[in-house]
């Protein structure tokens, strides 16, 4: 059975990856996406976050040669995909938010009906939907009819399609959407394991504890502007106004007034609040250490604390966007 691994070193094929510079998108007098700018190199799982509204759609799909932008400049390997489209689509893997499967043609049926438009023979075709089917978890549930599945087999299915090509850059508009936590786990190595082969993924989600945890960078957008690119580590300091940590306690119900009284009177603290009836949330400064000793403080003001974590630097950072004027 062919690998799924793509090729990446082909003769002419560039190692520049995805260049994205003064990308605007008007809708009318709206402005979807206001001149931005970033590059993706191959090997990189990149997430792109922000709240509804910020301009990823748009740009995925000014990406997957869906729509024309205003103006800008787009190039992925060397190839210029708003004067050479077509040559994009034999690199390129999209798979759309929301995507339909044919509800009267089974699983494999579907598949191979999209691997039949690449010219193959009917044993390499046979071979590749096994092969892409295998690696979604899918291959058991071949002969489903497409009406029959659940949301999340709904999604695994498209992705199978969509790695039919071995697409050099993998573009993703909420790929996780309805999958099951299991799912979830295989979706994130499956990414991972094409960036290890040089890869471009690009995914947009709303999903952002997964994605911090999936990615190796990401661009947070935030009203049509691209507020930060860059590592994952890299967003609490390089967001304005989002210098502190935020952690989440939860607590047995009977010792909240205790740790109330302790988060008023610390000193350390920036600000914190009540979520729920036993479950808090803080802004602490200061970094590893700072964060220990609050622990060690709150189990020595006579605190049970029953889970205790640091949230997501891009949950934190698209917030502290969110709240801007």
């Amino acid at each position: 059975m062919e690998s799924l691994s793509p090729n990446l070193s082909p003769p002419g094929v560039s190692k520049n990856g995805l260049i994205v510079k003064d990308l605007r998108v008007d809708y009318g007098a709206f402005t979807a996406v206001d001149g931005i700018s970033f590059k993706i190199p191959p090997g990189e799982v990149f997430g792109l976050v922000g709240p509804n509204g910020a301009g990823k759609t748009s740009t995925i799909k000014v990406l997957a040669t869906l729509l024309m932008p205003t103006y800008g400049e787009v190039s992925v390997f060397d190839i210029d995909i708003l004067e050479q489209p077509d040559d994009v689509h034999e690199v390129l893997g999209y798979m759309p938010d929301l995507a339909p499967v044919i509800p009267d043609l089974r699983v494999w049926q579907f598949v191979d009906h999209f691997a039949a438009a690449y010219g193959w023979d009917k044993e390499t075709r046979s071979a590749r939907v096994e092969e892409c089917l295998r690696l979604v978890d899918m291959w058991d549930s071949r002969d489903t009819f497409g009406k029959s599945l659940s949301r999340g087999m709904t999604q695994r299915v498209v992705l199978a399609k969509t790695l039919l090509p071995n697409p050099k850059i993998l573009l993703l508009d909420e790929p996780a959407s309805g999958m099951d936590p299991i799912a979830r786990i295989k979706l994130k190595t499956i990414l991972q394991d094409l960036g290890s082969k040089g890869v471009i993924v690009l995914i947009s989600s709303h999903i952002l504890t997964e994605l911090a945890d999936m990615c190796t960078s990401v661009g947070i957008m935030h009203k049509g502007h691209m507020r930060y690119v860059g590592p994952i580590e890299g967003v609490n300091e390089s967001v304005e106004n989002l210098k502190a940590r935020v952690l989440q306690i939860d607590v047995l119900p009977e010792n909240s007034e205790k740790l109330e009284a302790f988060l008023t009177n610390s000193s350390s603290i920036e600000d914190w609040k009540k979520l729920q009836a036993r479950r808090y949330e803080i802004s602490l400064g200061g970094g590893d250490e700072e964060q220990a000793q609050l622990l060690a403080e709150i189990v020595q003001a006579e605190v049970s604390v029953l889970n205790y974590i640091q949230k997501s630097n891009l949950e934190s950072a698209l917030t502290s966007l969110a709240n801007e004027s």
